[in-house]
């Protein structure tokens, strides 16, 4: 959470007992644990809310699935390139002018012209 580890926590815990003394620390301790309980309060009573709005699809979403810190746009461009690599590259055959005209001079077709050249 927020990349603090226990040590952290530690010495946020030992700084905030000198600051605020022996007297003032379980007051403020208190108002934390209220905030803390009010905060999950909150986050349940909007999921609550999000269920009863959506109803039964609610539990049909995977929601891992749409968790935003699994998009890496480095890891979307290599799929995308891995899928490419694997889809087989059909080239069209073009025929140069010339074979074009020749071919088309032994079926007894007129070679196409242009009107617009140069």
């Amino acid at each position: 959470m927020f990349g603090l580890t226990f040590d952290k926590l530690l010495w946020i815990g030992l700084i905030a007992v000198f600051l605020l003394g022996p007297e003032r620390l379980p007051h403020y301790a208190a108002q934390l644990a209220r905030l803390v309980r009010s905060l999950r309060q909150m986050a349940d009573g909007a999921k609550e809310r999000l269920r009863d709005e959506m109803g039964p699809d609610f539990d049909d979403v995977d929601w891992k699935k749409l968790d935003p810190r699994q998009y890496d746009p480095r890891r979307i461009i290599r799929e995308a390139l891995i899928e490419e690599v694997d889809r087989p590259v059909v080239k069209p055959v073009r025929e140069s002018a010339n074979l074009q005209r020749e071919r088309m001079e032994a079926e007894g077709k007129d070679a196409p012209f242009d009107n617009e050249a140069t």
